[in-house]
């Protein structure tokens, strides 16, 4: 069984303070025994509105931040899952909420652009609308074979739509990744339900990494980072603190297969019925 390690942190505009966290964890991690560590959406930054995003994303391959997470990987020899902002081609005034794969050796393995955008104004809780900075994605990227397993990526939101779960899923995913920077109201109310409930349907491993805390006047997140098993047990889960903290479980692919052979329940849907997830 190898090691998955998953990261909470409090990210800023302030890039530079980002990195050096970010680089600790994976220190840290790999210190651990981990084979992979997992860090929240936005660990580059989080800005304080729309302008400040624009000015400080960066295309992957010129970002200082993304660099910094490559060579890290490579010195540590750990693969690294994180969430950044990319540059979108398309919209000046938009960027990319992009989820990135890198492996021990620093490479690009895969990039994920966020599908879902969180577009909700609630009602004694924060307005937030994704859309007026980001551009969403336009394709659902395969799953990635990484030493946890399969790796099927998506972001944060995401996983209030259990459709792209089970595509994923269909398509091979052992583990599902959601870097998240979860606001606290639907925090408490949802967080660990759709986590464990994304981990049961589709009999695989949820690993979500967290913000947490205050960044800035107008934005705070809940953290809880966690690591859930496909029986719904949640293994491993990061300190309710605003130090940047990691949390550690095995991955059991032997588990895994004996769940899904003993309760195989896609072979068990009724697509006679109801359309097939394809």
């Amino acid at each position: 069984m190898n090691i998955a390690a998953v990261g909470q942190f409090c990210a800023t505009s302030a890039i530079s303070n980002n990195k050096r966290i970010c680089r600790d964890m994976i220190t840290k991690a790999a210190n651990l025994g981990a084979k992979m560590i997992f860090l929240p959406e936005a660990s580059d930054f989080i800005s304080r509105n729309r302008e400040e995003t624009l000015s400080l994303t960066s295309c992957l391959d010129t970002s200082d931040f993304v660099l910094s997470m490559q060579e890290k990987a490579r010195e540590e020899s750990i693969w690294v899952s994180v969430g950044v902002h990319e540059t979108c081609t398309e919209s000046i005034n938009h960027v990319y909420n992009t989820h990135i794969v890198i492996n021990e050796q620093g490479s690009i393995m895969e990039t994920y652009r966020k599908l879902h955008l969180f577009n909700v104004d609630i009602e004694n809780g924060p307005r937030l609308m994704e859309s007026d900075s980001t551009k969403e994605g336009t394709s659902i990227v395969s799953p990635v074979a990484t030493p946890l397993g399969v790796l099927g990526l998506q972001t944060c939101y995401d996983m209030r739509f259990p459709e792209l779960s089970l595509l994923l899923r269909r398509r091979g995913a052992e583990l599902l990744a959601f870097p998240s920077a979860f606001t606290i109201k639907t925090g408490m109310a949802h967080w660990e339900t759709l986590l464990r409930a994304r981990a049961i349907e589709n009999q695989s491993y949820v690993i979500a990494s967290a913000q947490i805390g205050q960044h800035n006047e107008k934005r705070a997140s809940y953290g809880n980072a966690m690591i859930v098993d496909p029986w719904g047990t949640v293994l491993a889960k990061c300190p309710d603190t605003m130090e940047s903290s990691l949390a550690v479980a095995p991955i059991d692919l032997g588990y895994l297969r004996k769940i899904r052979l003993e309760m195989p329940v896609l072979e068990h849907r009724r697509n006679d019925l109801y359309p097939a997830i394809q």
